[in-house]
């Protein structure tokens, strides 16, 4: 297989590229955000029609706001959009040629993947469609996250192989996105693929585990788990050569690790990532030349009436503050999001909770309506003062523990942040109901601002 060999670390630190941002803190200063976009699935909802992209209007000062403002079908039914990314970022500071335009958006279910063209940021269109046979090619399938490289390059993470068996590997995109080849040298070391996140200052990359695509698309098994068919293990890759450097299984203790964050610091080497089954959060560093990783927060699991078992938290996402003081996480079953100090990055200290639904009772209502589900996918302004939520995870899986999500629709509320000593609140003047959508319910799972979001952008 052909693998390209262009410089990663790339970039420099000089000239914005269109709308990105010099430092971090540069960007906690830029405008408020007055559009957020989410991915919309129909996926088992009993609408046979695509998926979509939703544009939310968040500007409180519009007649619009908190309402979904625009809505681009996909061309195909049944892709499962997830996860998505942008064509450029930070990480290209210094390239006045490159512009944060283009939204990635893979199907999780179908490994189509969607470029959109965000020029009008209230009313995108359909800029390119990567067919299937275009990505299995590659002996790869299932794309999930996307990240866009220094030298203008896209990087897909792919949880499976061209028959839906791990390990994955990764998919790299040029500028014109046509499909250029796989980025890893080999596997070697690799067992299931997820997440990843890249720091090119220490010439690192770390990736996460959830499962095959055989196993997890069904739905979630126990005893898939006991089979050890599901992750539990971080990887540290070595960025320019492109292999396995570091591997390290976290056990009992984390179970199916999902995402992955540096701190936005480009010269910090700590960072974390949530194990969603064992509702554990690790942190990681490099003391002393080699990588190390240590478990910093532990939730329990709750009986609850009706269930075979102990309920787990499932902390399902967590991002970083753009200042790197504040790591947040949702708890997808359990129904609250978190809010952690991590000033001493090796100590997280919780500071703030909100409850947003969940298996424990107490569901809060918003605008009338009470919650469905629990929360899972957060995205934060750049000022860090507002914390958006989606609750669906996946069809498949929200079928299974949130039936009602798919007969009544997803939503999207947002939290109030207290970011000088910590809190969150619920904000009531804000709802956005994907149960009341014209085409039928829909799902809605991860977020993206126009202007970039503290889980994109990376600097270098």
């Amino acid at each position: 297989m052909r693998h390209h060999d262009h410089d990663m670390a790339g970039g420099q630190l000089g000239h914005a590229c269109g709308p990105g941002y010099a430092t971090p803190r540069d960007a906690m200063k830029g405008p408020r955000e007055r559009v957020i976009y989410t991915v919309a699935v129909r996926v088992a909802t009993g609408a046979e029609r695509p998926d979509y992209l939703a544009t939310v209007d968040v500007d409180p000062a519009s007649p619009t706001y908190s309402q979904v403002i625009h809505r681009l079908e996909m061309p195909y039914v049944g892709d499962e959009l997830h996860h998505a990314g942008w064509n450029a970022c930070s990480s290209c500071h210094g390239d006045a040629g490159k512009e944060r335009r283009f939204l990635v958006l893979p199907g999780f279910r179908s490994s189509r993947i969607y470029v959109v063209d965000t020029r009008d940021e209230r009313a995108p269109r359909l800029h390119k469609v990567i067919q299937p046979e275009e990505v299995l090619r590659w002996g790869l399938s299932a794309p999930h996250s996307v990240h866009c490289l220094a030298d203008g390059h896209v990087m897909v993470s792919m949880l499976g192989d061209a028959e839906g068996r791990a390990p994955g590997g990764f998919l790299l995109l040029d500028q014109d996105f046509e499909v250029e080849g796989r980025w890893e040298r080999d596997t070697s070391g690799m067992s299931f693929n997820y997440d990843f996140w890249y720091q090119p200052r220490h010439g690192v990359m770390v990736s996460s585990e959830l499962a095959a695509p055989v196993t997890y698309a069904g739905g979630f098994s126990l005893e898939d788990v006991a089979a050890g068919l599901y992750g539990q293990r971080v990887t540290f890759w070595d960025w320019q050569e492109r292999r396995v450097q570091q591997t390290f299984d976290l056990g009992e203790g984390g179970l199916v690790p999902l995402e992955v964050r540096f701190l936005h610091d480009p010269d910090s080497t700590h960072g974390y990532v949530g194990a969603a089954l064992s509702s554990t959060v690790w942190h990681w560093h490099k003391p002393n030349g080699r990588w190390a990783v240590e478990k910093v927060v532990a939730m329990e699991p709750v009986e609850v009436e009706g269930w075979p078992f102990p309920v787990p938290p499932l902390t399902v996402d967590l991002l970083l503050s753009l200042d790197d003081r504040y790591l947040y996480l949702s708890n997808w079953l359990h129904g609250d999001v978190r809010q952690y100090d991590v000033t001493d990055p090796a100590r997280p200290r919780l500071v703030g909770q909100a409850r947003l639904g969940g298996v424990l009772g107490d569901v809060p209502e918003v605008r009338g309506t009470r919650l469905r589900g629990g929360p899972q996918m957060l995205q934060l302004s750049l000022d860090g003062r507002r914390l958006y939520v989606t609750n669906s995870l996946l069809s498949s899986w929200d079928e299974q523990f949130y039936p009602e999500i798919g007969r009544q629709g997803s939503h999207m509320v947002r939290l109030d942040v207290d970011v000088e000593r910590g809190g969150l609140s619920l904000a009531e003047d804000f709802f956005v109901d994907f149960g009341a959508e014209p085409g039928g319910p829909a799902r809605a799972h991860e977020m993206r601002y126009p202007g970039g979001d503290v889980t994109s952008d990376i600097w270098v």
